[in-house]
């Protein structure tokens, strides 16, 4: 397996990332295989899918598909999808899945540079923009917008310790898992750049305290400390993700 260099372009070192990733089951890496990691699957592809209307007769692009476990519960709510990513491998993961042709369809390209027709009712994803080239990437997400169009995501939260750390200390084993490029975002920043970008309405939402690894006996605790911990201020600050939602004007 290849090393990504700093040398090479953003993509190509996503496109070495996403074969690491297959390599190593993709999933399990990401914590998507435990029964905590189950259920924040679950949770956050209803947020996205929700809060981006999706029902059928909907046109929607999925950025950053990966292997399809969100494209997947996405194809559920009976809206097509476009469903896009760079890397080969976790495609192959993606197409496996035998999703309705006649709704799903993945292409194999960097977001930045693939020529997509829309306009699109929504441009969704799970734990993408941070790979991204990122004031770039939501001008073009504005641009595919219908007037009205939603942009509905969920991405990492910078200021939860254990994100904070992937990102700062990724030369550690234990982080391997975590890209050259990838970042996460504070939601006061992330909110102005979402605006800069043209978008209105916008909300951004810590969510999301249980932890993949967290034991099964558990998971009931955490899923309620959890709950009052999202509507504490301050401490929801700190949640792992944030949920967001914008749209053009």
């Amino acid at each position: 397996m290849n090393t990504p260099k700093p040398s090479e372009s953003r993509a190509q070192r996503e496109i070495v990332h996403g074969e690491w990733l297959a390599a190593r089951n993709a999933e399990e890496v990401w914590g998507w295989d435990s029964p905590a990691g189950m259920l924040r699957a679950r949770r956050r592809a209803q947020l996205i899918a929700d809060g981006a209307e999706m029902t059928h007769g909907k046109y929607v692009l999925e950025i950053g598909c990966g292997t399809g476990r969100f494209t997947q519960a996405f194809a559920e709510t009976g809206a097509s999808i476009l469903a896009l990513d760079l890397s080969a491998d976790l495609l192959n993961i993606a197409r496996a899945r035998n999703l309705p042709r006649d709704r799903v369809r993945f292409i194999e390209k960097p977001f930045e540079d693939c020529e997509i027709d829309g306009p699109f009712d929504a441009v969704i994803g799970s734990s993408v923009l941070h790979h991204l080239q990122i004031d770039v990437s939501l001008k073009r997400i504005h641009d595919l917008l219908r007037p009205r169009g939603v942009l509905s995501f969920a991405e990492p939260n910078m200021l939860n310790p254990q994100v904070f750390l992937e990102r700062k200390l990724r030369f550690l084993p234990m982080f391997s898992y975590t890209s050259l490029d990838e970042t996460a975002f504070v939601r006061s920043s992330f909110d102005r750049r979402l605006r800069a970008a043209g978008f209105t309405d916008v909300s951004i939402v810590p969510f999301d305290w249980l932890h993949p690894s967290t034991p099964p006996a558990l998971i009931k605790s955490v899923l309620s400390l959890g709950r009052v911990l999202e509507k504490t201020p301050l401490l929801r600050e700190f949640s792992g993700s944030l949920y967001v939602r914008a749209q053009r004007s």
